[in-house]
């Protein structure tokens, strides 16, 4: 069983940035893929990042390559998502994931274990 909790969310302004955390428990998760995802309101989870389990391949979504950073720290247990240049369209629920693979998986079926997310308000 892995537990996965994020922080980092809260409330910015347009143009501002954040970095949000995942911190893994359990089960040793340094040798799965991981990925972050978001659900705006009343919309889909999507896919952001995914990082492969040694932080060698990274997959960025278009919409938010370029702003967004995946990574991850294996003896720290930890992921991270640095945002820049947040837009009020990226305000949404974002959770953190961990797939059953060592490679990347792009999609929320590949994913078995979730943190229960955390809130980002992008304020216009």
């Amino acid at each position: 069983q892995v537990r996965l909790v994020e922080s980092g969310g809260g409330l910015v302004q347009a143009g501002g940035s954040l970095r949000l955390s995942c911190a893994a428990s359990g089960r040793s998760f340094s040798t799965n893929a991981m990925a972050w995802f978001r659900q705006p309101p009343g919309k889909e989870r999507e896919t952001l990042a995914a990082i492969s389990w040694d932080g060698d391949n990274t997959y960025y979504a278009d919409f938010v390559k370029g702003r967004f950073t995946i990574s991850r720290d294996n003896n720290k247990n930890a992921m991270y998502l640095e945002m820049t240049s947040l837009k009020p369209e990226d305000t949404a629920v974002y959770y953190c994931a961990t797939s059953q693979s060592q490679s990347i998986r792009i999609g929320v079926p590949w994913y078995n274990y979730w943190g229960q997310g955390t809130q980002v308000t992008v304020s216009s």
